[in-house]
């Protein structure tokens, strides 16, 4: 069985520019964090020539399909019917980016195939991670 799912997304990249470059990024979803969704953008597509990672709730990226979602670091809304825009806020600057909404929902319905919402609880395995704290400590 399948514990994560890893999906390309084509991004389109909001700058001063008056076209959008577009870059690839990964979305990745893994049961054993059930409640996290993981967007990676390859070295080549950042300011800094690093591989950068985003890690977010599952359920912002959700509600961020029908409206604006987040306060934080990263947030998420419509725009129109057929993009979504992801902001990622960080002390460095601010990213934006345009996804294809169908591309998430995709996405968002084979997570929920693998850990159906609501039961994300589930999945967690408290002793484990426990375990993994005390032999860090």
């Amino acid at each position: 069985m399948f514990t994560v799912i890893e999906q390309a997304v084509e991004a389109r990249l909001v700058a001063a520019a008056p076209r959008m470059p577009t870059i690839p990024a990964t979305l990745r979803y893994d049961m054993r964090d059930p409640f996290a969704v993981h967007m990676s953008f390859p070295a080549s597509a950042t300011l800094e020539d690093v591989d950068v990672s985003w890690t977010f709730a599952r359920e912002l990226l959700a509600v961020g399909l029908g409206e604006a979602a987040g306060q934080g670091d990263v947030r998420v809304r419509p725009y129109g019917f057929e993009r979504t825009v992801l902001e990622f806020h960080a002390c460095e600057g601010t990213a934006i980016v345009h996804i294809r909404t169908g591309e998430l929902r995709r996405f968002l319905t084979s997570t929920a195939m693998l850990v159906p919402v609501g039961d994300e609880h589930l999945y967690l395995d408290l002793d484990a991670d426990l375990a993994e704290l005390m032999r860090e400590a």
